[in-house]
């Protein structure tokens, strides 16, 4: 008597199924390791909310008077592009981590689709930005941050945080794969600090010496933050909103094809 054994179905790791079916798989992958990931966790959450609270006690009473509103429309999107950033270059971290380590090369000779880990990356960091995004506004109602415009341009508060964030994560992952010998958290974090310390949520334009309101008013972070309390309270959205979308599509554009093709040298080869 011959056994026979069901046949099993080939599935082929190429494909828009095979890219939709292992994306979804690796991005449950990577939510789970940022959710066990503590420092990112406080990076993202605590310190951009402590960050909140230290601006509306120190620094409240003084945008107050000089812009005529409350500074909660300032200091919420400044926060919660904060925790965008240092997310990300958490992110970018654990992404060399992995890659001196031969990670990424098992996931690539695996019958995976090769676009899906690069993907459910981008996929993880997105769904994070979204849900600090929540988190932080609902915090920032404490200091008096309010959707007052309605629901359509609350959602708009939320995609402006998603392209940011999209933008300064395809950054982050240009730098982390190019070369393993970036110092990339001193950089980043550099460029963060200079962002988060000269844009119109930490202090008015007009605050700033005359010959720095030009960078301070073109800066990507304060068009930002601009179009973000704008669809909060009112007033001009467009002018901010068209240099955010610009400032975040040059960045994926100019960014994006390089990380495709570093990601693709860093999982080929372990150096």
């Amino acid at each position: 008597m011959v056994t026979r054994f069901p046949e099993v179905g080939r599935h082929s790791e190429r494909g828009l199924r095979a890219w939709f079916t292992h994306t979804g798989i690796l991005t449950g992958r990577q939510t789970l390791v940022v959710l066990r990931d503590r420092v990112t966790l406080l990076q993202t959450l605590l310190f951009p909310a402590l960050s909140m609270i230290m601006f509306k006690v120190v620094l409240g009473d003084a945008i107050g008077q000089a812009t005529g509103q409350n500074s909660a429309f300032g200091t919420v999107p400044l926060v919660v592009l904060v925790g965008a950033m240092f997310g990300s270059m958490a992110g970018g971290v654990r992404l060399t981590t992995e890659r001196k380590s031969g990670l990424l090369t098992r996931l690539y000779v695996l019958p995976v689709h090769r676009g899906a880990d690069f993907s459910s990356r981008i996929a993880a960091e997105l769904m994070r930005i979204l849900v600090g995004t929540v988190i932080l506004t609902l915090f920032g109602m404490i200091i008096g941050w309010r959707f007052n415009q309605g629901f359509v341009p609350a959602l708009g508060i939320f995609a402006v945080a998603l392209l940011y964030g999209a933008a300064f994560f395809t950054i982050v992952l240009a730098l982390a794969l190019s070369s393993s010998n970036i110092p990339l958290v001193p950089i980043l974090s550099l460029i963060a600090s200079l962002f988060m310390f000269f844009n119109s949520g930490f202090s008015p334009v007009s605050a700033y010496p005359g010959v720095l309101q030009p960078l301070v008013a073109n800066q990507p972070m304060t068009c930002a933050i601009d179009t973000m309390r704008a669809l909060a309270i009112g007033g001009p959205v467009t002018d901010s909103l068209i240099k955010t979308v610009l400032w975040a599509v040059g960045g994926l554009v100019v960014f994006g094809y390089p990380a495709l093709r570093a990601y693709r040298r860093a999982a080929v080869s372990r150096d």
